[in-house]
């Protein structure tokens, strides 16, 4: 078993001055306690039924926070969980983590899924489409990352995006990628991209994620993940 610790709260006593020296000691304690993955949450704003606040209490940028994380730590893994497929154009997400794993010297991971907060994209003003189409974004993202992330330099055509090059140097110094986790409950087209691109996935556990034995034992009987292309 790896034990995680997931970051959510970024509402400390000393206020803003306090948010940076306080996950310094959160980094160095999960060391330390032999955690072996610290995760962030990668959203704009708050999420009100975290119960620390609602949208106008402190939340951090996702990626900002785990370069920060990585140089203050040298053992534990690090990742989004999950980052929505909204968020970011995806050739960013595969420069973004390359990054972040060269410079932790390989250990980042890649959390990823569809969204769901259509609040802090309308604040934003950023394009929240429909399910199934960002469904469709996230399948694309996923072979942009395996393109990425191998010798394939050519264009990508995909029906939603279209990269002329597909450059990225450095690459993940992480073999063959970095690991992948997908998010998400449903057991159509969440099971088969996680079959297919994932070596793990993020599962919320209550009402609306319906029955959870048979997804449980979907995945756990899932084809072995090929190599990601």
């Amino acid at each position: 078993m790896r034990i995680g610790v997931h970051l959510v709260n970024f509402d400390f006593p000393g206020g803003a001055a306090d948010i940076g020296p306080t996950l310094a000691r959160v980094g160095a304690s999960a060391e330390e306690a032999g955690v072996d993955n610290l995760s962030a949450m990668d959203h704009y704003l708050q999420i009100a039924r975290m119960g620390v606040g609602g949208a106008e209490a402190p939340m951090l940028e996702g990626y900002t926070t785990l370069g920060y994380l990585a140089g203050l730590t040298s053992t534990v893994e690090l990742q989004l969980l999950v980052t929505g497929v909204t968020y970011r154009h995806p050739g960013l997400p595969a420069k973004v983590v390359s990054t972040l794993d060269v410079l932790s010297g390989g250990r980042a991971m890649v959390g990823i899924g569809a969204a769901w907060y259509e609040g802090e994209h309308a604040a934003y003003g950023v394009p929240f489409p429909p399910l199934a189409e960002r469904f469709e974004w996230l399948e694309e993202t996923l072979r942009i990352l395996g393109q990425m992330w191998s010798d394939d330099n050519l264009p990508f055509e995909g029906t939603h995006y279209r990269l002329a090059e597909t450059i990225c140097s450095p690459r993940p110094m992480a073999q063959p990628h970095p690991p992948i986790m997908i998010g998400g409950c449903g057991e159509k087209k969440t099971l088969r991209l996680l079959a297919r691109y994932g070596d793990a996935c993020n599962l919320f556990a209550g009402p609306q994620s319906g029955p959870p034995e048979p997804f449980a034992v979907r995945v756990a009987r899932r084809p072995r993940a090929a190599p990601l292309t």
